[in-house]
C-alpha cells in the first residue's frame, strides 16, 4: 500500500468548507482499494491564527510542510488584514520558501458548463498556462520613501534571473510536448519592456532548440487577452512572467465557465520539496458560510496533486466523477445552478464510489 502525507491548510473564507469537501472526496476515493492511501495533518494556519499570534503561520511552519508528500491549501485573505499582508504571511511565505517556481493552471470547459463565449463548447478550450512562480514582478523587491510628502516614491522593481527564466521555459517546453497538439505560445510584453521582456524572449529562442518537437510562437499580453477571446482553438500551452500568467490564467477561468472550477498548482518540478495545490478563487468573504461555494475547483486541484504523487488512475477517476456530476447538470449558483456545496460533494462522492476503476 503507497501512502501519502498530505498537509491540509484551509485559511480563511470558504477555504475551510472547499478543503473539507474535497478531503471527503477524497475519502471516497481512497476507499476503492487503488492501491493508496492518504494521510492528512491539519493546520489551522490563516487569518484567525494571525489575530492570535501576530503572524500567520509559526516559525517552523515550512519545517512542519516539509514532512508532507504534497500541501492542499484552501484560500488566504481576509478584509480585515491587507492583502499583502496575508499573501506575504502565507501563501507567498510557502511558495517561495519551497522555491515552488511552477504554477501550472489547467483550463477546460466541463460537461455541462456554458462558456461566456459564444459557439464554444467542450474540446474547444483546453489550455494549460504556466505561470513564473519565483520571480518577476512579484519578487518582492522594492521600497517607498518620503512617505506623505509630495515627493513621495514608490519602486516595484521586476527581477528576471537567466537561471529563472531558464527552468521556467524548459518546464512549459516540457508540458506542451507531454500534450497532443505539441505547442507553446511564450507571451510578454517586449516591445515597451525593452530589458526584462526581451530577455525572456532571447532565452525561449535557446531553448527552443532542445525541443524540435515543440511548435512555439511569441504573443504580446494584451494581444494575447484578445486572442483567448476571439481565437480560443489557437491555443494550447502558454508561457508568462508571475504578473502577465496571474491575470491571463483569471481570465481563461472565467471563460470557461467560473473561477469556482479552477485549480492550480505551485510545483517544484525537481522534488526537493513538497508542492501546494489549491484552487484559485480566493477567500471569496462574499459567499462564506452560506453553502453555496463551488467545490469543483477543489476536486480538480485534489486530481492534480493526486497525480503529481504518482496515483493518475485515482486522479483519472476523480475527473470522471467531476464530469460525470456536471454534465447531470447539477451545478452552484455560480454556474447558473442552485445546488448546495455538500449537494455537489455528495454527488462527487457517489460517482466515484460508483464509476468503474
Amino acid at each position: 500500500m503507497r501512502s501519502h502525507r498530505i498537509a491540509s491548510i484551509p485559511a480563511d473564507g470558504i477555504g475551510p468548507e472547499v478543503i473539507e469537501a474535497g478531503l471527503e472526496v477524497l475519502d471516497a476515493l481512497t476507499s476503492r482499494d487503488l492501491g493508496f492511501e492518504l494521510k492528512i495533518d491539519r493546520y489551522d494556519w490563516g487569518s484567525d491564527y494571525y489575530r492570535k499570534h501576530g503572524v500567520f503561520m509559526p516559525p517552523d511552519g515550512l519545517a512542519w510542510l516539509r514532512t508532507a508528500d504534497a500541501i492542499y491549501f484552501g484560500a488566504v485573505g481576509d478584509p480585515n488584514i491587507p492583502d499583502h499582508v496575508s499573501l506575504w504571511g502565507l501563501r507567498l511565505q510557502i511558495c517561495q520558501g519551497f522555491d515552488q517556481y511552477a504554477n501550472v493552471r489547467p483550463t477546460r470547459i466541463l460537461p455541462g458548463i456554458t462558456s461566456p463565449l459564444r459557439n464554444v463548447g467542450v474540446g474547444d478550450l483546453d489550455w494549460l498556462i504556466i505561470r513564473e512562480n519565483s520571480e518577476g514582478e512579484y519578487a518582492g523587491h522594492g521600497g517607498r520613501a518620503h512617505r506623505g510628502l509630495p515627493e513621495e516614491v514608490a519602486t516595484e522593481t521586476a527581477i528576471f534571473t537567466r537561471v529563472g527564466v531558464e527552468r521556467i521555459m524548459r518546464y512549459a517546453f516540457d508540458c506542451a510536448r507531454a500534450r497532443p497538439r505539441k505547442h507553446l505560445t511564450v507571451v510578454t510584453k517586449s516591445n515597451a519592456q525593452r530589458h526584462g521582456m526581451v530577455f525572456w524572449d532571447e532565452i525561449a529562442a535557446l531553448v527552443s532548440h532542445d525541443y524540435k518537437d515543440v511548435t512555439w510562437g511569441k504573443e504580446l499580453v494584451d494581444a494575447m487577452t484578445m486572442r483567448m477571446v476571439m481565437k480560443p482553438r489557437s491555443i494550447d500551452t502558454v508561457v508568462a512572467t508571475n504578473l502577465h500568467a496571474d491575470i491571463l490564467s483569471d481570465l481563461a477561468a472565467a471563460l470557461a465557465g467560473s473561477l469556482g472550477i479552477a485549480p492550480t498548482g505551485n510545483v517544484d518540478p525537481r522534488r526537493k520539496s513538497p508542492s501546494m495545490f489549491e484552487p484559485i478563487h480566493g477567500s471569496a468573504f462574499d459567499i462564506t458560510g452560506k453553502g453555496i461555494a463551488n467545490p469543483i475547483a477543489s476536486f480538480w486541484t485534489a486530481a492534480m496533486m493526486l497525480e503529481h504523487l504518482g496515483e493518475k488512475p485515482g486522479a483519472d477517476l476523480l475527473m470522471r466523477a467531476v464530469e460525470q456530476v456536471c454534465g447531470a447538470g447539477l451545478l452552484t449558483p455560480d454556474l447558473g445552478g442552485k445546488a448546495t456545496t455538500k449537494e455537489v460533494t455528495k454527488a462527487v462522492c457517489e460517482a466515484v464510489r460508483g464509476l468503474n476503476a
